[in-house]
C-alpha cells in the first residue's frame, strides 16, 4: 500500500491570473527522493510555492502531509509549514545572530518552550549536517556550503514529514554542491522524504532518482537513461 505524503490530481497552478501549470498529477511517497527539473520560467518555483502555501491551489485536488491544499486557510499555513522543511537557494539565515540563535529563533517561533529540549534539538540537527562545532559562529563567518548545511539543519528542526529543497545548490560551486547533496542523501537514507528542485543535471547523473520535469505548462515524470 503506497503512503503518499504529497498527492496532486488534475491540479492547476496559477500565479495571480496566469496559468503556470495545468493538469498536474504527482504522487510522492514516504521515503522518496524526488527531483524537480525544468528551465527557468517553467514553473518549478510556483509549484514549490503551492506546496508550502504561498500560492493557493484553485483547481484540482491536492494534499500534502495531511493538509488539503484546496481547503487551506491562511491561519493554518504556519501549521502546514511546521510539518514541512523548506530549504531555499539563498539560505535565508539571519546575519545578526549566531547559528545557534538562528535555530533557537525558529524553535521559539514554532512553539517550543523548554530550553534544554531546544538546545538538545539544535545539537542533534547540527550533528546531522556535520556542523555541531559551528553553532557559536555568525552566518557571514561561514562559507556558502556551510550556510546551506545550516539551512538544511533548520529545515529538520521540527522533524518534517517532507523537505522541499528549492535549488539548494544553486549558489554553490560543483564540489560544494556534491557535499550538500551528500548531506541530503544521508538525511533521505535516515527516512526523510525530499523533493528537490534543481538546475544541476550533474547531480542527477551522480545521484539518480525519480525525476519530475516542468515543461510546456505540464509536470511529468522523466525516465533517466542508464548508461
Amino acid at each position: 500500500m503506497s503512503n503518499p505524503i504529497l498527492e496532486l490530481k488534475n491540479a492547476a497552478v496559477y500565479q495571480r491570473e496566469n496559468l503556470i501549470l495545468s493538469d498536474v498529477n504527482v504522487e510522492i511517497n514516504k521515503g522518496d527522493f524526488v527531483y524537480l527539473i525544468g528551465k527557468t520560467g517553467t514553473g518549478k518555483s510556483s509549484f514549490m510555492k503551492t506546496l508550502y502555501g504561498d500560492i493557493p491551489l484553485k483547481e484540482g485536488e491536492g494534499s500534502i502531509v495531511g493538509f488539503d491544499l484546496r481547503q487551506l486557510k491562511e491561519k493554518n499555513i504556519p501549521f502546514l509549514r511546521r510539518k514541512l522543511g523548506v530549504v531555499f537557494q539563498d539560505f535565508k539565515l539571519l546575519n545578526d545572530r549566531t547559528i545557534k540563535d538562528n535555530l533557537m529563533f525558529v524553535l521559539k517561533a514554532t512553539g517550543w518552550k523548554e530550553k534544554k529540549a531546544m538546545e538538545s534539538k539544535i545539537d542533534q540537527v547540527l550533528d546531522k549536517v556535520g556542523m555541531k562545532t559551528k553553532n557559536f559562529k555568525y552566518p557571514y563567518q561561514l562559507s556558502g556550503g556551510e550556510q546551506q548545511r545550516i539551512a538544511i539543519a533548520r529545515a529538520l528542526l521540527n522533524d518534517p514529514e517532507l523537505i522541499l529543497a528549492d535549488e539548494p545548490t544553486g549558489n554553490l560551486d560543483p564540489q560544494t554542491s556534491v557535499e550538500v547533496m551528500e548531506v541530503l542523501q544521508e538525511i533521505n537514507r535516515n527516512g526523510n522524504t525530499i523533493l528537490m528542485a534543481t538546475h544541476d543535471y550533474a547531480l542527477l547523473l551522480k545521484y539518480p532518482s525519480k525525476t519530475l520535469k516542468c515543461d510546456g505548462q505540464k509536470v511529468f515524470e522523466v525516465v533517466q537513461k542508464t548508461a
